[in-house]
């Protein structure tokens, strides 16, 4: 049985804010200091519309923000200049920074706990008038250099998931003090800048947290969070609390493991059941919203679970964005690159990392989506579900264009079944149809054909960069048409429309 949806491209709209353009992800910000880096931001900011980017490790070592002289003699030394190359850049291209503070610089640090392969400290500061003063300081040079009027339009969030024993080596009333020094300094530097946390995974600790500064009189301009499909909400793993730092990911000495004992706990982590429904994320949202309220709702980090180069992830984007319509202020993607160094930077252009694009610039499929979801209208036609997987959003100008997607998605692909769909669309004067499934928009099947080669020729990435185009096809259009076709499992259908 077919899977019928008839559009009334004419009908009433109502505004669909494209929320998830807000901002974007980067790895760490050492790396925004590569050209490459910065051509896949300059890209995605043109043809998706990012306006702002966050990343980690602003504060890092190898940031050189905050360092003692050789063999220890003197002051502590400052230095934002390479902040400031980054920052300058964003601005000429158009975007801002969603700024994270973090992590703490070594010479600040007040444990020895390090974080991911370029050695991020995850740790409260061992001299709390340094890190205000280091704080003060920033706030203050990013004033003078960009001027008020600008910087009062960036974001200032405090750490990343402090709710993580991985990201901070504290308690939860440590996050909390850290928030409190933290904000009111840059409070201190000027009040209109916009402050917020707490920066958690899970969708934790917010109703805490806005009780912590509704009680001691903190500022706090936004709540920040973070969510993913694979998330666990009653887990307990690794996660710092009142009084209690996280237990849990202390592994096993791999050294003493054999190659079978390391093969099985890989085999146990990667294959592990979601339980989790399909709509998860707009469950999490829902509360979180609730939770939040009245200040606005930001999700400074988000993704899929585990599919991220294939029309799964398309699929699951397209999903995510209708579900989660007038929930948030803002969404940040993770992340616009797979120049990715959190566990090292690996070869090859396709290992399954967050980015919208490959190390190479090569759009995957999630890519192409948010690109045509760019250039549909910012209205919104409701057009009720005609099946549990396989719906339809539709967007329009208001005025002559209509875009209608057709996505066919279940989570971690446990229904596998293509749905033929007949989809009526009234008031059609021109139609063109462009898909997104195994077939159709794979850069990774093109780099399959070719061998899985490590590394690229140049002719291997041009002929990368032509298989990720979304191509669309003119089809006959009389204004009352039917178009029949199949949504393969995990695809997005897409039917450009001038009315």
């Amino acid at each position: 049985m077919s899977v019928q949806y008839s559009v009334d491209l004419k009908a009433p709209a109502r505004p669909y804010p494209h929320y998830w353009e807000f901002c974007v992800g980067s790895c760490h910000a050492a790396t925004l200091l590569r050209k490459d880096v910065q051509d896949h931001i300059r890209k995605a900011h043109n043809e998706i519309g990012f306006r702002y980017i966050r990343f980690h490790g602003l504060f890092d070592n190898d940031m050189s923000v905050y360092f003692k002289p050789s063999f220890g003699f003197g002051e502590p030394i400052i230095s934002f200049y390479n902040i400031d190359l980054i920052f300058d850049f964003l601005l000429e291209i158009g975007m801002k920074p969603f700024i994270e503070i973090g992590f703490m610089p070594d010479d600040l640090a007040a444990s020895d706990a390090v974080l991911f392969h370029y050695k991020g400290r995850p740790c409260m500061p061992n001299d709390e008038d340094e890190w205000k003063k280091l704080i003060r300081l920033f706030g203050e040079h990013l004033i003078e250099r960009y001027g008020l009027d600008e910087v009062r339009q960036w974001f200032f969030e405090v750490w990343n998931e402090p709710n993580l024993r991985f990201f901070f080596d504290g308690t939860q009333e440590d996050y909390f003090h850290l928030y409190e020094m933290t904000a009111r300094t840059l409070k201190a530097v000027d009040p209109e800048l916009q402050v917020g946390g707490p920066a958690t995974s899970v969708n934790a600790w917010i109703v805490p947290f806005k009780k912590f500064c509704a009680d001691n009189d903190v500022p706090v301009d936004f709540i920040s969070t973070h969510h993913y499909p694979s998330d666990d909400p009653l887990s307990t793993m690794g996660m710092n609390g009142p009084g209690t730092k996280g237990a849990g990911f202390d592994l096993p000495n791999i050294d003493e493991m054999t190659d079978e004992e390391k093969e099985a706990m890989r085999k146990a982590f990667m294959n592990r059941v979601n339980k989790n429904p399909r709509d998860i994320l707009v469950q999490m949202t829902r509360k979180a919203k609730a939770e939040a309220d009245p200040l606005p709702l930001y999700y400074t980090e988000w993704h899929g679970s585990g599919d991220y180069d294939t029309s799964y992830q398309a699929a699951f984007d397209v999903q995510t964005f209708a579900y989660n319509d007038g929930l948030v202020k803002g969404y940040s993607y993770w992340t616009v690159s797979d120049i990715f160094e959190e566990m090292g930077m690996k070869p090859g252009p396709f290992k399954n990392e967050f980015g919208l694009q490959t190390n190479h610039g090569v759009a995957k499929p999630s890519y192409r989506a948010f690109q045509a979801l760019h250039e549909a209208g910012s209205l919104r036609i409701d057009v009720p579900a005609q099946d549990p997987y396989c719906e339809a959003l539709v967007l329009t100008d208001g005025q002559n264009e209509a875009t209608v997607f057709i996505y066919n998605h279940d989570l971690d692909r446990r229904t596998k079944d293509a749905k033929e769909v007949e989809l009526k669309l009234c008031g059609a004067k021109q139609v063109w149809k462009a898909v997104i499934d195994d077939d159709h928009t794979n850069p990774k099947k093109a780099w399959e054909e070719m061998g899985c080669p490590a590394y690229l020729t140049k002719e291997q990435e041009l002929a990368l960069h032509r298989a990720s185009e979304l191509k669309y096809e003119q089809l006959p259009a009389t204004g009352e048409d039917t178009y029949t076709f199949v949504a393969e499992p995990e695809s997005v259908t897409i039917f450009k429309v001038r009315i």
